[in-house]
């Protein structure tokens, strides 16, 4: 049989930074210190919210689900990428690079959805407070994130066999970091209409209406807080939704930057455009993950009691 005809591949090839060979370790050295930082500061808000009682709210619930999902995304493609920037050994397997494909994805599609339901939340604390603790109970919060995980799951298991079932006929070179949808469709040789199609129904799901819920729910918040009489109170108010609100800016701003723009094609003059689709990737994949923790302690009060509740128990103990 002739080889151009062969279109189930071993192995990929991830070409990441090795046009650059000579800052490949300092992205080194950037990324291990910052998936550090993810593990630390994530793996210490998933304790303070649940071994500290004061925090077993819907708010702190969504945040403990955002913090262990953080984890599980990053630790899905940093330590591979980690791997071929010191070793220089960029070969995935077929298998391997489908898995990491589902992971990125599943997990990029369920935080859309747990920031639109925080941001909910933060809008029936602030406008309906009376009824918070009816509306938001118990089993209501935990359904909300359970439908938000296996929503994005589905997403993705779609998203990732329609991918992965394309013929390549032997084009197996990524350029980019992981197995990564949009660089793997280029790599395809036949249609991917139903590929474009499914992605768009996806990004109206997965992006554009939970940034609806978004908009809508701090519009009203908005109102609510303006028409408060006490300054006290609508301080308050606002620095309960400043630090979900600058998440979502931050994760919204680069996921539309990479999946909302048009995409680079592979010509030789493009790839100074082609490394900054990487980058920016590399910015959503690791930098937001590592802010999330940041952003959630200095900003709440509650949090940075929480964490020094455990650390002094624990100099106690």
């Amino acid at each position: 049989m002739d080889k151009t005809n062969q279109t189930f591949l071993l192995e990929f090839l991830l070409l990441g930074l090795s046009g650059y060979p000579k800052i490949e370790i300092v992205y080194f050295a950037l990324i291990l210190v910052m998936y550090l930082v993810i593990l630390i500061g994530n793996g210490v808000l998933i304790i303070a919210s649940i071994f500290d009682f004061r925090l077993h709210t819907p708010m702190y619930f969504f945040l403990g689900n955002l913090s262990f999902l953080d984890i599980c995304y990053t630790s899905s493609s940093v330590p591979s990428t980690l791997v071929s920037l010191i070793s220089k050994k960029r070969n995935i397997s077929f298998c391997g690079c489908a898995v990491q494909m589902f992971l990125g994805f599943a997990m990029g599609s369920t935080e859309c959805l747990l920031l639109g339901v925080m941001a909910f939340d933060r809008y029936v604390a602030i406008c309906n407070p009376l009824r918070y603790p009816i509306i938001m109970s118990k089993v209501v919060y935990v359904l909300m994130a359970s439908v938000s995980w296996f929503s994005g799951g589905v997403n993705s298991i779609v998203q990732t066999a329609l991918a992965m079932q394309l013929p390549f006929c032997e084009n197996n070179i990524i350029n980019h970091f992981t197995c990564e949808i949009l660089a793997v469709l280029k790599l395809a040789c036949a249609d991917i209409s139903l590929n474009i199609i499914t992605m768009v129904i996806s990004n109206i799901a997965f992006l554009v209406l939970p940034l609806l819920v978004i908009f809508f729910s701090y519009m009203f918040i908005l109102y609510t807080i303006l028409r408060m009489s006490s300054a006290t109170g609508r301080r308050k108010a606002f620095s309960t939704c400043s630090a979900h609100l600058t998440v979502v800016i931050i994760f919204y701003g680069t996921i539309f930057f990479m999946y909302a723009k048009p995409k680079s094609q592979e010509l030789p003059g493009e790839s100074k455009l082609q490394t900054i689709d990487k980058l920016i990737s590399l910015f959503y994949g690791v930098v937001t993950p590592m802010l999330n923790p940041i952003i959630y302690s200095l900003r709440n009060k509650d949090v940075k009691a929480a964490v020094k509740y455990l650390l002094n128990r624990k100099l106690i103990q």
